[in-house]
């Protein structure tokens, strides 16, 4: 099956009471891992690069590993680019064959950061490429994306009609609460959603696919292995899984999943090392590193997203 856009994906995700989970990809093992669990599960997938993933792997390596994933599978995968930053970067994934594109002008005023989204919607829309917007800010930190907590806003649904009507983009990112990074929350502090401003801009824009950033859970298990096998990650602590569950009954139909799979990669590769301080040969950690994001992403399939059988 060739490379889809999420158009489809999200009318029946949104009609199904599911979200589509949208995992930031850097290297062929994480991408194998990802998909393999999509294909074992029936499950649609988003396949997301970042700005940082495009510079670290590079685009051509990074495009052509996920053909190649789209080649050895028949569910269908959206090829996205993840918080693109100006109309530049946005028109440069367009080119390469990207079907669906994030413009992140969220940090713009209102009005600027609606011409600058209508101007990205503009030119993909004209090329087949549907166009993800946001409208509030995250706080945290995922690889370009620095955004302090004083600097941090919930999106107000008083002006998601006019900017969606205005700008025409296909889907939203709203902040309700989650944020980026694996350090989410403080130790005690109470992980807490606004659903009340979620509810709201269902109600404003009913149908319309809604997008959750910053949504890892950042596993404790997985935590935990990093930590006994001489890692320092003691306050890690991400989005509780019971309250992206509801989210995802609700209008939102995509749920951005990147420091979860970076933490099992990186406890599963400890934790070989460990067992096998002889081994030399990445094909063995790293080939452990893409068992763990395999099961890693089944787990979220089935009981986080509710995708499983939807493809």
């Amino acid at each position: 099956m060739p490379l889809v856009t999420s158009t489809e994906m999200f009318k029946k995700a949104y009609k199904g009471g599911y979200a589509v989970g949208a995992f930031n990809v850097n290297n062929m093992e994480t991408i194998q891992g990802i998909v393999e669990a999509g294909q074992e599960c029936k499950s649609p997938l988003i396949l997301q690069v970042s700005a940082g993933a495009r510079k670290y792997a590079n685009p051509v390596y990074l495009k052509h590993l996920i053909e190649a994933a789209v080649a050895t599978t028949d569910i269908p995968i959206v090829m996205h680019l993840d918080h693109g930053a100006d109309f530049e970067a946005c028109k440069s994934a367009i080119d390469d064959g990207f079907t669906s594109v994030m413009i992140d002008a969220s940090h713009h005023a209102f009005a600027e950061n609606i011409e600058i989204t209508k101007k990205v919607v503009a030119y993909a829309h004209d090329r087949g490429v549907v166009v993800e917007a946001e409208l509030g800010q995250l706080a945290g930190i995922e690889d370009a994306v620095n955004v302090k907590a004083e600097d941090a806003c919930f999106t107000h649904p008083d002006e998601v009609c006019e900017f969606t009507e205005k700008t025409g983009c296909d889907s939203l990112a709203i902040a309700i609460g989650t944020s980026h990074g694996a350090y989410k929350f403080k130790p005690g502090q109470k992980p807490q959603l606004r659903f009340d401003i979620l509810e709201e801009v269902g109600k404003r824009l009913p149908g319309f696919p809604i997008v959750l950033h910053g949504a890892s859970s950042v596993p404790q298990d997985k935590v935990a292995i990093i930590n006994q096998f001489g890692g320092k990650m003691p306050d890690a602590i991400g989005i509780p899984e019971e309250m992206l569950r509801k989210a995802a009954t609700m209008a939102v139909c995509k749920i951005n999943i990147d420091s979860d799979l970076r933490v099992a990669c990186t406890a599963a590769i400890r934790k070989h090392f460990a067992e096998h301080p002889d081994h030399f040969d990445p094909r063995q950690y790293l080939g452990d590193a893409r068992a763990a994001v395999k099961e890693l992403v089944k787990h979220k399939i089935v009981d986080v997203l509710g995708s499983d059988n939807k493809a």
